[in-house]
């Protein structure tokens, strides 16, 4: 009984801190503030090609750069196997849509959420941007990049959430604030940090 109370506290706790981190900073595509880097957060690929609810994040950062929202792409996401290459395959959607090559970073290393956060700011030197995933997966984000020390708003698709039950979306999310919460509070290292990395800087370079 100790435990199950204790859990829940846990989950209640982490969602608390999710909504306050991430309060206010949450907007729709229309509306976002201009940051010079969409970070598009990774999400499978199948026979490299991007998933449904990768292309739709890519298609919300599309929108933001044509816009001049923004003026770079960073695409973070796993490619921890030579067959599966989330970041490649989302450039090549990309640019298959318009946006030009030389406006694209990667990040081969964003292994989940606060990895993404946490090697934007120290791998690719950004201080400034806007996250782009879905609805669901925004409050988290935001929070973990901003706790990271990121000046960071976000904005997000409801496209293709339906594939995901609300209840199992629900669960999902309130087991990965505990998550978020602890690797904040530990202040552990990526999986791979790796050195610095000109990606990014070479990307918002003028044209």
């Amino acid at each position: 009984m100790i435990a199950v109370v204790a859990c829940g506290g846990a989950v209640v706790s982490a969602q608390a801190w999710v909504g306050s981190v991430s309060g206010g900073h949450l907007y729709r595509a229309a509306d976002v503030p201009e940051r010079p880097v969409a970070l598009v957060l990774g999400s499978l690929e199948e026979g490299g090609r991007p998933s449904g609810f990768l292309a739709a994040r890519l298609d919300v950062a599309r929108d933001l750069y044509e816009r001049g929202r923004v003026r770079a792409i960073l695409i973070s996401g796993d490619n921890s196997s030579p067959d599966y290459d989330e970041p490649t395959s989302g450039r090549g959607y990309l640019v298959e849509h318009g946006v030009p090559t030389d406006a694209i970073a990667l990040d081969y290393a964003g292994f989940d959420t606060y990895d993404s956060c946490v090697r934007a700011r120290r791998v690719f030197g950004v201080t400034s941007l806007t996250v782009v995933t879905q609805d669901y997966h925004l409050p988290r984000a935001v929070a973990l990049c901003r706790s990271a020390g990121l000046d960071a708003v976000g904005t997000g698709t409801g496209a293709h959430e339906a594939t995901l039950t609300g209840l199992v979306a629900d669960s999902r999310e309130r087991l990965a604030n505990v998550k978020a919460a602890l690797d904040v509070g530990t202040g552990r290292d990526p999986v791979f940090l790796g050195p610095p990395e000109p990606g990014v800087r070479m990307a918002l370079a003028p044209r």
